[in-house]
């Protein structure tokens, strides 16, 4: 799940079914940045060319199979590369369905940001207002822990998922797999730990914020946060292949399987089929990258948000433990800024069991990708070349 320290700690941000685990730091907004440059548009062709290059390598870097797609405002330019099975060599779908990780903390803070517009919760509101007694215990207390931290990740709270026996080894995987969770029993597992530090003065990657998050959405609404997502994001969108499978373990077709290697020099383990309750609103729902590009754009152009709320998923804190990923890339609400040589995009990252995703956008919302990789490695350098070389990829399909 998490990737271990050092250099793997830097892994960490592809492992999300507990997300990163990240620390520290200062607030400002990176507005200005974000709108000082723009893109240039490179041709349909290049486009593939480079897509279909930077998928090959990272196959040749032990991934088994990768699937990518760059929407530039209607033109959608896809491609593939590796297996989708590694017992039968079947190729890698072009569109296939996949679990997205982490990049649900985003679908799942646009809800909560639409609710600050129509008034009916406020971002400096403390969590124990709507959620009474539920961050509690242990030094952990909701009074003093708002919206905003928790969609920040500067509430301090301490993330349990990492603890979770399916995540440390194969046969631990497959004993513990099929375990449903709720957001109500996983916050209540963090409570029994200490927070990290007092709310705002620090930074630091936690699934049990968004787990609350979801709760928070049900409390306001009534309704479950998925439900929400569905009827506030997915219908407006037409977003007709993204979706939250609750207990349901398996994916639909087409789909590649999910493989990890728990340990360096490991075997590749097949880790498909899962329950994602154990993430729920911080990353349980699947999706395609179709679905996904569309999602971003929407995003990046405004379309989902009013422009106050815009500015509040923009104001951003360092991201300090990513810094030895790419200095400068910073996290806003359910959000992050990640700079490049033009200037720089609005993206997410996330990852099950087996499973990694990075989507992006450039600031005017006009060019988003998708780089799907079904394969998490345990050793620190071939894991950390992918890294290295997802960002470059990005870089180039974004920058031209």
């Amino acid at each position: 799940m998490s990737a271990v320290f050092a250099v793997r700690r830097a892994v960490r941000w592809r492992s999300v079914v507990a997300g990163a685990t990240v620390a520290a730091v200062l607030a400002s907004t990176v507005g200005a940045a974000a709108g000082s440059a723009a893109p240039s548009t490179p041709d349909r062709r290049s486009t593939a060319t480079v897509l279909q290059r930077g998928l090959d390598e990272l196959h040749g870097l032990g991934v088994s199979g990768t699937q990518g797609l760059v929407r530039d405002g209607s033109r959608v330019t896809t491609t593939r590369s590796g297996v989708a099975d590694l017992d039968t060599g079947a190729p890698m779908p072009l569109d296939g369905y996949f679990r997205i990780g982490s990049t649900t903390k985003t679908f799942v803070s646009v809800v909560l940001l639409q609710l600050v517009g129509e008034g009916r919760v406020r971002l400096d509101d403390p969590i124990d207002r709507w959620l009474p007694g539920v961050v509690n215990g242990n030094g952990n207390d909701g009074r003093h822990v708002t919206v905003r931290q928790v969609l920040q990740h500067t509430s301090g709270l301490y993330d349990p998922t990492g603890d979770l026996a399916a995540l440390h080894s194969a046969d631990e995987f497959r004993a513990h797999r099929f375990d449903h969770y709720t957001e109500a029993q996983q916050v209540a597992s963090a409570m029994r730990h200490s927070p990290l530090f007092d709310a705002g003065t620090r930074w630091s990657y936690s699934n049990t914020n968004y787990l609350l998050a979801g709760m928070l959405i049900e409390r306001l609404t009534g309704h479950r946060w998925h439900t929400e997502v569905h009827s506030r994001i997915l219908m407006p969108l037409r977003l007709t292949h993204t979706f939250y499978p609750g207990d349901r373990p398996t994916l639909p077709q087409p789909h590649a399987n999910g493989y990890r290697q728990f340990v360096p020099g490991g075997p590749m383990v097949d880790t498909t089929v899962f329950n994602p309750t154990v993430t729920a609103s911080a990353g349980g729902l699947v999706s395609t990258p179709a679905d996904l590009t569309r999602f971003w754009q929407a995003v990046g152009q405004g379309q989902l948000l009013r422009p106050g709320q815009v500015a509040e998923l923009h104001q951003t804190v360092l991201a300090d433990e990513f810094q030895g990923i790419r200095a400068g890339i910073r996290y806003g609400l359910g959000i992050m800024w990640i700079p490049n040589r033009c200037g720089g995009s609005w993206a997410h990252v996330g990852s099950m069991p087996g499973m990694s995703t990075l989507a992006a956008v450039s600031p005017d919302g006009h060019r988003s990708t998708v780089l799907y990789l079904a394969t998490e490695l345990a050793d620190p350098g071939p894991a950390m070349a992918v890294i290295e070389r997802q960002m470059t990829l990005l870089d180039d399909l974004l920058c031209g």
